[in-house]
């Protein structure tokens, strides 16, 4: 067995020359984040249920479009977006697609956990790959195993393909050429494709491989300059919000709607919304949500839901109150003291505030002038980019070991946990192929990859 020395050089001696995030560091540790077998066994069933909610709410969309649900539904989710992609995202060639990879952020409380948001275009694959080898070679136990990663990827773009990055996705570039480039030797190890004679280029590491026409490749593209060949499938790893900054992207939607190439995830913008979760919650939409997901898994996903409120300006009716705070209008909202501020605002989507925690705040870290201000300002802009009110749920604190850069020494953090499973939407069943635990120091109330936390994959205690 190795020591946690031993360890910690291994895992410094793997990483990529290229790195894996632009300009990103972490602190490293040399153990896996421990969940139980229990909690294993419940995730693998919350990539189920998550699947079905995404299929239910790309349901519920089009229904609400052809006047068999609330028109308001479609409204709401259509808000702020550009005509020619609400047209778009409506074709019937794409109707039935859905995210083939489904990435929630759980944050682990007492009770177990909540889910902060779902990603349908996630960043950490090609990381927690890299992670999940490296650590598999003194760990049996990691959590999707050495090239469970890999594997389902290229599930997703099973005769190759093109990931399509833009340079506002910039940072997480790195990781997917690492992906690329390991499912390129995967071939060459097979025998099915030789090697360029030459050295795998730094700037892009698959660019190298070079394959005969019948065998898959992969390869990593800036979507800036990107032209879609026929019959070659794209990854997209980019945000909607994104395109009037991607010259020619007309030529790969009309190749898409042609039918030329395929896109995942697919370019629906109203399934990227965090507002969803609001949706969930509304009592007009609780039967279609309970038929659409039956009955459990309807219950099981209250559980794990926080409760949420689409901030609309529109006045209620004399009688009518906001549930669960009691109040009549969000303008009252804004009057709340410091200790019934414990929720959060968030920009629901389509737009740069809706990537990460940029667009998130905490009430009861806020001054009151400034909630006030905040409140104000989402009902003013609802029509163009709505924002959601969340209940706050603090994580618990779990202890952690990490090297510490400045003192190089090992040392414990007590931390905050975000984890983060990949489920993978495969051939007849959605797996679970890796969970990539955050660490954040306890002070920080949002858990978020940074050059404080500790980025570990997770395994079965």
């Amino acid at each position: 067995m190795l020591t946690q020395s031993d360890r910690l050089q291994t895992i410094r001696a793997a990483f990529p020359r290229e790195g894996l995030f632009a300009e990103k560091a972490w602190l490293l540790s040399p153990d896996a984040f421990p969940v139980e077998k229990k909690f294993v066994a419940e995730l693998e069933q919350l990539g189920h249920r998550l699947f079905v909610f995404q299929r239910a709410c790309n349901q519920l969309y089009q229904l609400s479009i052809k006047g068999k649900q609330p028109a308001w539904v479609a409204r709401y989710l259509d808000a702020g977006k550009p005509k020619e992609l609400i047209e778009f995202s409506r074709r019937k060639e794409i109707r039935d697609d859905l995210p083939r990879v489904i990435r929630p952020d759980l944050i682990l409380t007492e009770k177990g956990y909540i889910i902060a948001e779902i990603d349908s275009v996630p960043g950490g694959i090609g990381l927690t790959g890299w992670l999940n080898q490296t650590y598999s070679t003194f760990d049996s136990q990691i959590i999707g195993g050495a090239d469970g990663m890999l594997e389902s990827f290229r599930t997703a773009l099973p005769n190759g393909g093109d990931i399509v990055i833009s340079q506002e996705a910039a940072t997480y570039r790195p990781e997917m050429e690492w992906i690329a480039a390991r499912l390129n030797q995967k071939i060459l190890d097979n025998g099915s494709s030789i090697l360029d004679e030459e050295r795998v280029s730094s700037e892009n590491p698959a660019s190298s491989i070079k394959h005969p026409e019948s065998a898959p490749s992969w390869r990593v593209v800036a979507a800036e300059n990107y032209e879609p060949q026929d019959g070659r499938a794209v990854y997209r790893f980019f945000e909607l919000f994104d395109l009037p900054n991607i010259p020619g992207i007309e030529n790969t939607l009309r190749a898409n709607a042609e039918g030329q190439i395929t896109i995942t995830p697919p370019i629906k913008p109203y399934l990227e919304e965090k507002m969803w979760f609001a949706l969930f919650w509304m009592q007009p939409l609780h039967e279609f949500w309970r038929r659409e997901l039956g009955e459990k898994y309807f219950s099981k996903l209250q559980e794990v839901i926080p409760y949420s409120w689409l901030l609309d300006p529109t006045p209620l009716t004399q009688h009518a109150v906001i549930p669960r705070l009691e109040i009549h209008d969000w303008r009252e909202a804004a009057k709340f003291s410091q200790k019934d501020r414990d929720l959060l605002l968030k920009v629901s989507g389509f737009s740069p505030l809706g990537w990460g925690s940029r667009g998130i705040a905490l009430g009861a870290d806020l001054p009151h002038a400034e909630w006030e201000k905040r409140i104000n300002h989402a009902l003013e802009t609802f029509d163009s980019s709505p924002t959601i009110m969340q209940r706050f749920q603090k994580g618990s604190l779990f202890d952690h070991q990490y090297w510490d850069p400045n003192s190089n020494e090992l040392k414990t953090m007590n931390g905050r946990v975000r984890l983060c499973p990949y489920f993978f939407v495969e051939p007849n069943h959605v797996t679970l192929r890796g969970a990539l635990a955050t660490i954040a120091p306890a002070d920080k109330k949002f858990v978020h990859g940074m050059s404080d936390a500790i980025l570990v994959p997770s395994k079965i205690q």
